[in-house]
């Protein structure tokens, strides 16, 4: 089995040319196991993993490559709390809830990061996060979020940083001001889903790639998932798939919605370039956000070309550009690599998680937000499925709302908001 171009986003990407990644058999013919996972991306692997180390029968079949879906092809930024500010939670669901989910997400965050250590994951974890207002306007805001997560939700990892210091650490006059946040980090993530599918496959789970399944259905109490070569028979169906699962079930085509996020990387940078010089990871103030760190032979990663199309257009052109208007000195720079994939958004921007039918979960729709969340909802899973805790109803009480305008027009008038939202980005 070649490590191959993907086919379900376009562009081969840094991290496929620098990650040897292993390959595991299709599966062929029928199966029966405790649980089924649909997906092998962070969610579903991680799931794996904790519910064969508790002695559960447990299955992975991905439809392509461990790795393939957002999973391995994202900016690998972790951020702290959900994807958007406690005080948007908080406007939606009250302090409380908001306290819960920010404290939950902290506790992902510590969890990945023991995880990581715990097994030996050479993931490129670097440490930093840098929030970047690209308006004067914004300011203030950033101001009052440092102190409303320092003051009322206790963390202590944030401090507001005024232009100079951002122009300082970012390496660019670009940027008004911004909020430091070193508590937190970044991944290579395909180097993080080949950990995980190691350790999954070490603790017993069974893994299969290139096995796409084509429906579910609850026969005789059981549930029979169809593959191309046969039937799998499971007690419980974990549907992880995020972006990456239309068809499979009406709810989740409904409130998760797919959009395409780009990204490039330079050729190597010299120092004398100052980019990043404390190797930290950043996101702005954009509706549409641009997001950019350094890797390890340093390159400059940078991503924020969104299209709420399927058509990509010149990936490299475009990408080039933006990196321009952050860093005018790498005007020009020689471009490696650029690529695509689509990350699962909901209305929220918060987790969809739903019992769509006795023993039948669905798990997504972390709008890039995924790298620390997926993971840890992936143990919060199996934790509900052996019964110690269900801290997974804490995601699952969530009221995601439909996407407008039903399975026809709601890509339509999603494009049409996000085209407002990037001109307003823009002046």
């Amino acid at each position: 089995m070649k490590d191959h171009l993907s086919p379900i986003a376009p562009g081969r990407s840094y991290y496929q040319d620098t990650v040897e990644r292993p390959c595991f058999p299709r599966l062929d013919g029928g199966l029966k196991v405790d649980v089924l996972i649909v997906g092998g991306g962070f969610t579903g692997l991680s799931a794996a993993i904790h519910l064969a180390r508790s002695g559960v029968d447990v299955a992975v079949v991905e439809a392509h490559r461990f790795g393939d879906g957002a999973s391995g092809r994202n900016g690998g930024q972790m951020g702290t709390g959900q994807r958007i500010w406690p005080g948007e939670v908080e406007a939606l669901y009250g302090f409380e809830r908001s306290k819960a989910l920010f404290d939950l997400a902290e506790e992902a965050k510590t969890h990945l990061f023991e995880f990581i250590e715990a097994n030996g994951i050479d993931a490129d974890l670097r440490m930093g996060q840098l929030s970047l207002a690209h308006k004067r306007s914004y300011l203030p805001e950033y101001r009052g979020q440092v102190e409303s997560l320092t003051s009322r939700y206790g963390y202590h990892g944030v401090s507001y940083m005024d232009r100079e210091e951002t122009a300082e650490r970012i390496g660019s006059n670009r940027f008004f001001g911004g909020i430091r946040d070193t508590g937190t980090g970044h991944v290579n993530p395909l180097k993080l889903v080949v950990g995980l599918a190691k350790v999954a496959a070490t603790s017993g789970a069974k893994l299969f790639e290139e096995t796409k399944v084509l429906a579910a259905r609850r026969t005789d109490g059981r549930i029979v998932a169809v593959t191309e070569t046969g039937e799998i028979t499971a007690e419980r169906l974990l549907y992880a798939v995020n972006a990456y699962g239309p068809g499979l079930s009406a709810a989740i085509d409904a409130r998760v919605m797919p959009i395409n996020s780009f990204i490039g990387a330079t050729e190597p940078l010299p120092e004398s370039a100052g980019v990043l010089p404390g190797g930290e990871a950043c996101d702005d103030s954009r509706f549409v956000v641009r997001y950019f760190r350094k890797s390890v032979d340093n390159r400059l990663l940078f991503g924020g070309r969104e299209a709420y199309t399927s058509a990509a257009g010149d990936i490299t052109r475009h990408i080039r550009k933006q990196i321009a208007e952050v860093y005018p000195q790498l005007k020009g720079v020689g471009m490696t690599h650029a690529w695509g994939g689509s990350v699962g958004i909901t209305m929220q921007r918060l987790p969809f998680v739903r019992t769509l039918e006795p023993g039948i979960t669905t798990i997504g729709g972390f709008s890039g937000h995924g790298v620390m969340l997926a993971n840890f909802a992936g143990r919060l899973y199996a934790e509900r499925v052996a019964g110690n805790r269900d801290r997974l109803a804490e995601f699952e009480a969530l009221q995601i709302p439909n996407f407008p305008g039903g399975s026809r027009m709601r890509a339509p008038l999603l494009f049409l908001a996000m085209t407002w939202f990037s001109l307003r980005d823009r002046f």
